[in-house]
């Protein structure tokens, strides 16, 4: 899972990066030099939807996404660790499902092209069954992990 978890980041650290220089390489150009890049829409769309997706999956492998556990601490620990593990087994179920629909839209997508590059929209699209799945994969690596230590329901730091 650690070599998984650092290549979803270099891919998210990369793509990142790229539409960082780009951005700024089309203000200059557009601004100072007066010769835009035309196609640099294009690539900061697609770069802008791998971003989100695989930041995403960072994040759940940091466990860093928003909480609102406000209501859950009242509850008895028995409680809080059944609820825990019904989110997770929720939330599995739910990215499995966005994922498949995700697949299917990137499937009716592949022979729709981009205006300038020509870039199937197969490969847009699929951003979307890549992150939801990495993701899924991880919220089950956490929750295996938290019910064979027995802390499903704490909170993690």
């Amino acid at each position: 899972m650690r070599f998984f978890g650092k290549l979803v980041e270099l891919g998210a650290a990369l793509a990142l990066f790229i539409l960082v220089i780009m951005t700024i390489a089309a203000v200059f150009m557009r601004y100072f030099i007066g010769q835009p890049i035309q196609w640099t829409e294009e690539v900061s769309g697609l770069l802008m939807i791998w971003v989100v997706m695989l930041g995403g999956v960072v994040a759940e492998r940091d466990r860093a996404h928003l909480t609102i556990p406000f209501v859950v601490d009242m509850l008895p620990h028995k409680v809080k660790r059944i609820i825990a593990s019904l989110v997770a087994v929720l939330s599995i179920g739910l990215l499995v499902y966005m994922a498949w629909l995700g697949y299917r839209l990137a499937e009716m997508a592949q022979y729709k092209v981009t205006q300038i590059l020509k870039v199937s929209w197969f490969w847009i699209d699929v951003a979307v069954p890549v992150g939801t799945l990495a993701t899924a994969v991880y919220t089950l690596y956490w929750l295996i992990n938290d019910v064979k230590q027995g802390d499903v329901g704490e909170e993690k730091q």
